[in-house]
């Protein structure tokens, strides 16, 4: 690689947030994309398709001030599909894994995802899909439990959200939803109570 395609490879990974070390010399392939920045440690890049979710400039262009506990009616995989399928037209922010707490980031938490079905929700929340059935207690292993509940409690310290029931909330519970998610066996108590030891 000649001098013009490592100073171009650095700009590109410098435009993207990513820097090196000063005086750093390394070589990159001149085709090499950067790699998108997570906005939460250990999360894996999945990005929704575009059609899906609004770009914005958040916090500075709407508030945070929610979080919003989906259960996704699907497996981890499928859900992930579904978001970057442009003909879905939905999408949050994280699916958390049911037997592994694996997690994917499939929008920027400045963007607005379209999961609550409420625009001034949507506007002011984060959203987390969760892999499972609402019906089937089983999903709700503790290694999801503990990873949402981490990422929450990350969410709500990035963002000055109080954590309490008031501000996690179930899709269900916003207004003018037609969903039940998550349903009668998420254990708020228990949920809350992780968030919090965080």
């Amino acid at each position: 690689m000649d001098r013009r395609e490592l100073l171009r490879s650095a700009a590109v990974l410098s435009a993207a947030g990513i820097l090196l070390p000063a005086g750093t010399a390394r070589a990159f392939p001149a085709a090499a994309a950067p790699v998108p920045v997570v906005d939460e440690p250990g999360a894996v890049w999945r990005p929704a398709a575009t059609a899906n979710y609004t770009a914005s400039s958040r916090p500075s262009a709407y508030r945070i001030d929610r979080v919003v506990i989906h259960v996704a009616q699907e497996t981890f995989d499928d859900t992930v599909r579904i978001f970057q399928d442009p003909a879905r037209r939905v999408s949050a922010h994280y699916v958390v894994g049911s037997s592994d707490g694996r997690l994917a980031q499939c929008l920027r938490e400045r963007d607005i995802g379209w999961h609550a079905g409420n625009w001034s929700y949507n506007t002011r929340s984060i959203g987390i899909e969760h892999e499972g059935w609402v019906d089937r207690p089983e999903y709700f292993t503790h290694a999801l439990y503990e990873r949402s509940a981490a990422l929450t409690a990350a969410i709500c310290d990035r963002y000055g959200i109080p954590k309490d029931r008031a501000h996690i909330i179930g899709h269900h519970e916003v207004p003018g939803a037609d969903h039940t998610d998550p349903g009668a066996f998420w254990d708020w108590v228990r949920y809350l109570r992780l968030v919090n030891l965080v």
